[in-house]
């Protein structure tokens, strides 16, 4: 489901509860399109995510991490110009549509009271963020600039009067008294759309639904009965599947149209379910896209590289053609006279079979021998050589896809360790500015905490210098290791001596979860104990050996590998 006008009301009626009034204590924008303000309120710190994202635009109290930038945007700084400090007074919504304008009371450079607005226009591929004063309705910066080529209607740039977007004279669905008139038996979704506000496809499903085959003078109660949730502010906030078999968030259960699969304690707690995953894989692959470009050029080249070798291996098997063919010139040298260009003499080795040799017509007889014997050992030399370099490469791509794997699998934070490892391994040079002392590393993420049913911790390293981190320096000997067999995957170390069998397949989940076998079932997981685990001299980080492995076959489950975050609380 798409954020339409109907969750809207519904998500501002909850943010007004929520954060109004509060303070403003931080800004900060993680990603190009998203701005987080932590407020102050209620004696709470809440992270208000607001997003622009073509795709996944919305505005939520989000309890997801995120990755701050060392060097803060232009418009973050703009908002910390003007709001930092400020108090939220109030959150509104434009009619029924996907519009919000948020209400801020902050103090200028001089000390005077200033009101501002954060309108905040959730419209797919055309939203954006924008702040402007409340009196006169100057646009003071835009998380998007939009030039006068690209919109006609109204210019979106620093220092132009704001204009809302075209107004649509449809009606509003939330009203007091709903204007159903002029709605037939015959109503479908479309028309629906096209006479009320802020309706989604999924919303409008629902009510066709619910009013198809029903007596006109019931339609008014059915409608009022439908928006009660969001009209009397009771949500219920709900994941639900489609027939079509799709996953679609709504503010309350469409019972007709949908089967409600989940349920969350709130409309953020709801966004957060919802998007962790899909969000945060666009947040990465935004952010990885020159992590991504590399590891997928030198990944090719690898692959192409092993191509040729292996032909160049197949083409050694005629090795002992030759060698057969020198021998046999060798032994009825006597039959070889100068200035032929074949010969066909009885082979030895197959039963004196006629065996044809080409030779040169430059060369001496002996020559000739001598030169078949020449390119024998040539072919012999090259399969040795041939076979390590085709060892290299292949552990160069299972490398490669391991890292592709990783950062498929990361979260944005998670992203500086995969830079740094790739910079370590000379596939990215380190930036040198002149002038300047040599950047600090940045220190190594920690890895991920999960609880087994029985309270035991379970700890993931999400990338190969974690996994190295993980495994090799802060388990203890006697702890348990886990890793899919033969698959790209996280390390995940059991802190016990003795785990018990149910807490082994837990974690093995979470081991299967965290691979590239993700959404796969009976995942083969090795587990092991610590003190079995080796690493080989010179072998790149994640790559350990090991030996006495107990093999689980498993099926992760998200919502079952998320909610192990939380450390039981009976135990």
């Amino acid at each position: 489901m798409s954020f339409d006008g109907i969750f809207t009301r519904g998500m501002v009626n909850e943010l007004n509860r929520t954060i109004v009034p509060g303070k403003i204590t931080k800004i900060q924008q993680p990603y190009d399109n998203e701005i987080v303000l932590t407020i102050r309120a209620n004696r709470k710190n809440h992270p208000l995510l607001l997003s622009a994202h073509p795709t996944y635009a919305r505005i939520q109290v989000t309890d997801i991490p995120y990755v701050n930038p060392d060097v803060p945007t232009k418009f973050a700084m703009t908002l910390r110009k003007y709001l930092d400090g400020g108090v939220v007074t109030g959150i509104s919504q434009v009619e029924s549509d996907r519009q919000v304008h948020i209400h801020f009371r902050s103090r200028n450079e001089l000390g005077d009271t200033q009101e501002l607005l954060l309108i905040v226009e959730l419209m797919g591929r055309h939203s954006n963020i924008m702040l402007v004063e409340k009196d006169g309705g100057k646009i003071l910066d835009l998380i998007r600039h939009v030039s006068p080529e690209q919109n006609r209607y109204r210019l979106l740039m620093p220092g132009a009067t704001y204009v809302a977007p075209p107004h649509e004279d449809r009606r509003d669905p939330l009203a007091a008294q709903a204007d159903l008139s002029g709605l037939t038996r015959d109503l479908d979704r479309k028309t629906l759309q096209s006479t009320f506000q802020g309706l989604g496809a999924d919303t409008a499903s629902e009510l066709v639904a619910r009013l198809k085959d029903k007596p006109a003078d019931q339609w008014d109660f059915i409608w009022s009965n439908f928006f009660a949730p969001i009209t009397n502010d009771q949500p219920m906030p709900t994941i639900a599947e489609t027939d079509q078999g799709k996953t679609i968030f709504t503010p309350f259960a469409y019972s007709l149209t949908t089967k409600p699969v989940a349920q969350a304690a709130s409309l953020s707690a709801l966004l957060d379910d919802y998007y962790r995953d899909k969000a945060q894989r666009d947040r990465v692959h935004g952010m990885a896209s020159d992590l991504l470009r590399v590891v997928n050029n030198t990944l090719n080249k690898e692959k192409t590289k092993l191509g040729k070798q292996e032909k160049e291996l197949a083409a050694t098997e005629k090795a002992d053609t030759y060698r057969v063919k020198g021998e046999v010139l060798t032994t009825y040298l006597h039959e070889v006279k100068r200035g032929m260009t074949e010969i066909t003499l009885p082979n030895f080795y197959a039963d004196n079979a006629p065996l044809k040799i080409s030779l040169s017509n430059q060369l001496t007889p002996s020559r000739n021998a001598q030169k078949y014997f020449t390119r024998y050992q040539k072919l012999k030399n090259a399969v040795q050589f041939l076979n390590t370099q085709i060892k290299l490469a292949k552990e160069e791509i299972d490398y490669l896809e391991n890292i592709l794997s990783e950062i498929q699998l990361a979260d944005p934070g998670d992203l500086g360790d995969i830079k740094t490892e790739l910079t370590q391994q000379g596939y990215l040079r380190e930036k040198k500015v002149r002038g300047r002392k040599k950047a600090k590393r940045t220190p190594l993420g920690k890895p991920e905490k999960f609880y087994a049913s029985d309270g035991t911790q379970i700890l993931v390293g999400k990338n190969n210098l974690q996994n190295d981190q993980l495994t090799l320096h802060k388990a203890a000997k006697t702890d348990h290791w886990l890793h899919v067999k033969n698959i790209p995957g996280s390390h995940v170390i059991v802190r016990s001596a003795d785990p018990s069998d149910q807490t082994l397949t837990e974690a093995a989940e979470i081991a299967a979860y965290y691979s590239k076998a993700r959404g796969s079932a009976n995942v083969p997981v090795d587990t092991v104990e610590v003190k079995k685990i080796h690493k080989p001299n010179g072998a790149k980080p994640g790559f350990v050996i090991y030996e006495g492995q107990q093999t689980l076959y498993v099926t992760p489950k998200e919502s079952d590998v998320l909610a192990r975050r939380k450390k039981p609380e009976t135990v």
